[in-house]
């Protein structure tokens, strides 16, 4: 028997992104076996490697010039560094266009028209290139040229108007996520994009370029919120730590903390109710189906929640899990880290770091059963792989890439 590479083995991808949702895809790619080159700015880099506090620390507690945000989104990766405001510096990107299979940009549109990077430009230099546009609003449109950032999409995109407490209660009003879950998502989307173009590939032989825009991922991914106004004509509001169409599902308080009930179904509410001590709720035509309770949401919750606040929080866990009524804790993630679930998973892995000893990093989700996920590399160091990637991909001597070095004259910026 042989052994199975990785499914990106011998897929190459030219990454001139930054921050966040380019970086996750890329970092996706990487993981899952393709050779990620990230072009970064001569002495620089990404904006990430200085959004710190938090810094990676070596074994004597000094700190590196990693920031713990960068580190989250670029394992796995090569850095070379290239200025793509010189001509030299662009020329070589268009060399290393000619060898990789898929590029990731998310610059302004139009913004590496004038380094000849431009799919229009490059297209003509590889017809079998994937290139992948990540930007605010997407390639046209009237808000084409504004820049986007994840939390001013997260407002106009309508998630903070159905996030956070219900208005009237304390609390209410606008809330935004705790992470930056549209440059994540958009992130994903890009993965996926990326890896149906390279299959559409297998059988026309051309490549593509795909428009991904923060505003419609972020429209698309809320999902039934979208159809619940679709079909009603009524926007959805902020319904707190409650679920739009399903009752009860929603954080309770006990007697010394919260937690969560995620009934599902009637049987489980059934099971629910009787767990409880109120088995008649089961078969109260009032609550006794989904639509029902829904109806009669502020009675139901008003019993539900005097019930919940007479247990403890941990009694009332192992009580709902015994029955098969999913639940859950509200961790911080120093109890997540430290539950045993995600220790069995291995979420949280090492991988060796060239000044640290060993850096974090998060495991990749997806679990293969024949070709793993492999924690190759280390988030690089700024420009670490720069002679290697020049030398190995566009077999350029030492003196060729040494004058290309000192041709660089710091790097140049530009919004996504």
């Amino acid at each position: 028997m042989t052994e199975r590479s990785s499914p990106l083995t011998g897929t190459r991808i030219l990454d001139l992104t930054r921050v966040l949702a380019g970086p996750w895809c890329t970092q996706t790619l990487a993981d899952l076996g393709a050779e990620v080159i990230k072009i970064e700015r001569p002495g620089a880099g990404d904006d990430t490697r200085g959004w710190g506090p938090p810094y990676l620390r070596d074994a004597e507690g000094r700190e590196t010039s990693e920031a713990a945000y960068y580190l989250s989104t670029n394992r796995n990766k090569s850095s070379v560094t290239l200025d793509i405001a010189t001509p030299e510096g662009a020329a070589a990107v268009r060399e290393l266009v000619k060898q990789c299979d898929v590029l990731v940009e998310n610059f302004k549109v139009g913004g590496l028209a004038r380094y000849g990077l431009d799919y229009a430009s490059v297209r003509e230099l590889n017809p079998r290139l994937i290139y992948c546009s990540i930007t605010g609003f997407g390639q046209t449109g009237p808000y084409a040229k504004r820049p986007g950032y994840d939390f001013m999409i997260q407002g106009m995109g309508g998630l903070m108007s159905i996030t956070g407490e219900r208005d009237g209660l304390p609390g209410a009003g606008p809330q935004k996520a705790g992470v930056a879950v549209t440059d994540l998502f958009t992130g994903m989307y890009a993965t996926v994009g990326i890896l149906a173009a390279l299959q559409e590939r297998q059988r026309s032989g051309l490549g593509q370029h795909i428009d991904l825009a923060l505003l419609d991922t972020h429209v698309a991914m809320l999902a039934n919120q979208n159809l619940n106004y679709m079909t009603s004509g009524v926007a959805p509001q902020r319904a707190g730590n409650a679920h739009q169409n399903v009752v009860p599902y929603q954080v309770f308080q006990a007697a010394d903390g919260h937690l969560i009930v995620a009934v599902g179904n009637d049987s489980q509410f059934r099971a629910y109710a009787a767990a409880i001590g109120r088995p008649e709720l089961g078969t109260d035509p009032d609550y006794a189906t989904n639509r029902a309770r829904i109806t009669n949401r502020v009675a139901l919750i008003e019993i539900l929640t005097g019930i919940m606040r007479e247990g403890k929080r941990d009694d009332w866990l192992a009580r709902l899990e015994s029955v098969g009524v999913p639940c859950g804790p509200i961790n911080t993630l120093d109890q997540v880290f430290a539950d045993p679930q995600v220790k069995a998973r291995e979420i949280w892995r090492t991988v060796p770091h060239p000044t640290a000893g060993t850096a974090p990093t998060t495991a990749n989700p997806i679990r293969f059963s024949e070709t793993p996920v492999q924690y190759r590399k280390a988030p690089p160091l700024l420009g670490a792989d720069t002679q290697d990637v020049l030398s190995r991909v566009l077999g350029w001597d030492d003196a060729r890439i040494q004058a290309l070095m000192a041709s660089q004259q710091g790097g140049t910026s530009s919004d996504a």
